[in-house]
């Protein structure tokens, strides 16, 4: 008896040849993308090709005509049973070599290196409106900021409710697409939507910590998450001991480990959110009110270990808050906004001891003390915070403003910067009075 030597090639027609080939692309794709830990792979081509490859090379292996008659169906079952385990062997061997669980260990970043740039930024939402839902004008949430903050450095960002921090924020951690303008992280500019290793170094902690932590979880897995998906370590005793050394480092103790948020004070709470922000390494952490939802005596002890860490590892803090107190303490420069534009920036020292723009002056003037003998309010801001959709022509600030400086030029020219002293600015009008 006779055989004829034939393969898979020789046998499929040209459009099973092509199914074939993408059912082993579509194979390695989602084998690869499965683990959360191939993230951490920068390049992913060879993890693409090989299975593939593979694959063509088993289609020209010679088999005898009746083994293709009788079990073709048998022979593409393997065929698709080895781009499957040629992608798995491939993975592994990857996650081998890269050796993902070294990137756990926390860093000490070396101080007064650039590290966020942020030049003009704005961020616009549409206002639709209408019969046929179109666009009829914008919020100005964000109106041309520009900062920087070094490693080891506070930049903290006060201002009323509703002037822009928290979008300015969300920008920088790119949940909201800017309109304009340069948002630079080691001197490199940040395309949207950021990679995984930028989410990595760029962390927030949230006002609320009820709100950002998922109730059905444990506080292990709570911290352990981004452990698993943004630094790829798998092994049950190696999470244990990272997440044991991140809750000690915000005085949490072993037996909290194990049980659920509810069981836990408010500032136990942001002690949690904290250490999680700290799982993944990162070199900017945006504290988004991390102490408005929390009894006095614990602020002062969130804002004592966020001092303490960024002592030890040299993070850079923006710290928004509406407490001047908080940001006295903790914060090494302020910048004031009002209405999506900053009015006034400097040192803590500069801020407090000679503010210098109207609204930095009223701000501080309405900050609460206590004083046995002057129970009075001495100071209020007058007047309504304009809409950000039709803001005042020239200075913003302009309608409330009670300063002796205010000419009929505050209403139609719009503010210039204005340097006080070194490292010392503000944007107005007129020059103040010396």
């Amino acid at each position: 008896m006779i055989f004829q030597f034939n393969n898979l090639f020789t046998i499929l027609e040209l459009g099973g040849i092509i199914f074939l080939f993408c059912l082993t692309l579509a194979i390695s794709f989602f084998i690869i993308k499965w683990d959360a830990r191939s993230q951490l792979i920068r390049r992913k081509f060879h993890l693409y090709v090989i299975s593939p490859l593979t694959c063509i090379l088993f289609s020209f292996i010679p088999l005898p005509e009746f083994i293709i008659g009788n079990f073709l169906s048998l022979l593409i079952v393997i065929y698709v049973l080895i781009a499957a385990i040629t992608s798995f062997v491939v993975k592994y061997i990857t996650f081998k070599v890269i050796g993902v669980e070294k990137y756990g260990q926390i860093s000490n970043l070396e101080r007064g290196i650039n590290l966020l740039n942020v030049k003009d930024l704005k961020v616009f939402y549409p206002l639709i409106g209408g019969i046929f839902r179109r666009q009829i004008g914008v919020i100005k949430a964000v109106n041309g900021i520009s900062f920087k903050i070094k490693t080891g450095e506070t930049l903290g960002l006060v201002g009323e409710s509703g002037c822009g921090k928290t979008t300015a924020a969300l920008s920088i951690l790119g949940l909201v697409k800017k309109t304009n303008g340069d948002i630079r992280f080691h001197d490199k500019p940040l395309p949207f939507p950021y990679s995984n290793v930028i989410r990595q170094k760029i962390q927030i902690v949230y006002q609320d910590p009820d709100a950002s932590l998922n109730p059905r979880l444990k506080v292990f897995d709570i911290i352990a998450e981004p452990l698993k998906n943004m630094l790829g370590i798998n092994k049950k005793d190696e999470l244990r001991k990272k997440v044991l050394e991140l809750m000690k480092e915000v005085a949490l103790k072993r037996e909290h480990m194990d049980r659920y948020p509810h069981e836990f004070s408010g500032g136990q709470k942001q002690r949690i959110v904290i250490a999680r922000a700290l799982a993944t390494n990162p070199e900017l952490i945006i504290l988004d009110e991390p102490t408005s939802a929390l009894d006095v005596s614990v602020q002062a002890q969130i804002l004592n270990l966020l001092k303490k860490l960024q002592k030890n590892y040299g993070y850079g803090y923006l710290f928004i808050t509406h407490n001047l107190a908080a940001v006295n303490h903790i914060a090494d420069r302020i910048a004031v906004m009002y209405l999506g534009q900053i009015v006034e920036i400097g040192d803590t020292d500069q801020i407090f001891s000679k503010p210098t723009h109207p609204y930095t002056q009223a701000l501080l003037a309405s900050r609460s003390e206590v004083d046995m003998k002057n129970r009075d309010i001495k100071f209020i801001l007058h007047g309504e915070v304009p809409s950000p959709i039709a803001p005042p022509t020239g200075c913003t600030f302009h309608p409330r403003c009670s300063s002796d400086v205010r000419t009929k030029e505050c209403e139609f020219d719009l503010p210039h910067k204005i340097k006080i002293e070194n490292g010392h600015y503000i944007w107005c009008i007129n020059p103040p009075k010396q």
